[in-house]
């Protein structure tokens, strides 16, 4: 298992934190696999993803003796979001910043960190960003700030500005966590755990989709029932400070907020990108509906839409999903990076 490590540094926060502009004393944590000198690809952690478990099925053996991204061939570097629990989060960070203190950060204070760290190790261009769900909606956001830096995009169930619908859900979502009567306004002493849980509840069937109940796919992985199904999937885990900073930071994203001057113009921003994009709905994502997703791709000028058929909605993408969701990446992925000279 690779060693986490962490790269240190004082960062000032985007006009669109809270505070704006604060310098801020945070922690990156990241590992790496293979050799420096060899084309470097950057996956970042997604909502509740973990170092250990991001993409994985792309670089290790675990998954197959012939990974598409081997570290023979590619540097590999994994990044933590912050408030995900091993980045500095609310959870992990003495005060003054600990708790309901620590401050709301966005993608472009996640990739604006990053892109730092990728200077420290010696890179000095990304052969490639690949991303799901809120690592989908880093890889915009790397690529419209350093649009110099990227040179391939992959987005898997993600996408350039949050749509309103999937504001609102989140906005649900987090008033479920703060008026818990175990949240105590995110001053909690022990973990909020029925908060959590209840969150979890609410989180899953917007995670999955419609279809996927009415075919009782619950079976297909071994449960009987949908309720011994939920009890097993929602137990409440993480912090809920942490788990709120993270929606805080999906709700608001938005690669228009990085060019002021584009006065919202989500075509104008996403013309800046200069990286060749994988872009890769599941085309039953509640959260990030293909539909949306379609539209934003119109705007890019070198892009690639393929959509990950599947009844198994948002979790399709990311290694979530059933092997035949995962495999379809796998191929799409392959031929992307090959394609053109990768």
């Amino acid at each position: 298992m690779a060693e986490t490590k962490f790269f240190e540094s004082t960062i000032k926060l985007s006009p669109q934190s809270q505070p704006a502009g604060l310098a801020f004393p945070a922690k990156l944590a990241f590992r790496t696999f293979g050799d420096v000198s060899n084309p470097a690809i950057l996956l970042p952690t997604c909502f509740g993803g973990l170092l250990e478990d991001t993409l994985t099925f792309l670089y290790s053996t675990e998954h197959g003796s012939n990974p598409v991204l081997p570290p023979s061939k590619y540097f590999i570097i994994v990044v933590g979001l912050l408030g995900g629990g091993e980045s500095s989060s609310p959870s992990n960070t003495p005060a003054p910043y600990h708790g309901r203190n620590f401050p709301r950060t966005t993608y472009e204070d996640n990739v604006r960190f990053q892109h730092a760290l990728c200077l420290s190790l010696g890179v000095k261009k990304l052969f490639a960003y690949i991303g799901f769900s809120m690592g989908a909606q880093q890889a915009y956001h790397m690529s419209a700030l350093f649009p110099d830096f990227v040179e391939k995009m992959v987005c898997i169930a993600g996408s350039a500005r949050t749509s309103w619908h999937n504001w609102c859900v989140i906005d649900g979502l987090q008033h479920i966590l703060m008026n818990s009567s175990d949240f105590h306004d995110g001053l909690y002493t022990e973990q909020a755990s029925k908060a959590l849980q209840v969150f979890d509840r609410v989180y899953t069937p917007w995670a999955l989709s419609q279809a996927w109940f009415r075919q009782k796919c619950w079976e297909q992985l071994g449960f009987k029932t949908l309720e011994e199904y939920l009890d097993v999937s929602c137990l409440g885990s993480g912090d809920a400070n942490d788990v709120l900073l993270m929606l805080w930071t999906w709700q608001h994203g938005d690669i228009t907020l990085c060019y002021p001057e584009d006065s919202g113009d989500l075509a104008k921003t996403l013309a800046r990108i200069k990286a060749r994009c994988l872009i890769m709905p599941s085309s039953t994502d509640q959260f990030f509906s293909p539909v949306d997703i379609e539209e934003e791709v119109k705007h890019l000028k070198h892009a690639e839409f393929r959509c990950i058929e599947s009844v198994n909605g948002h979790l399709a993408g990311g290694g979530y999903g059933t092997k035949e969701d995962t495999n379809y990446q796998i191929m799409e992925i392959g031929q992307f990076l090959s394609s053109n000279g990768g």
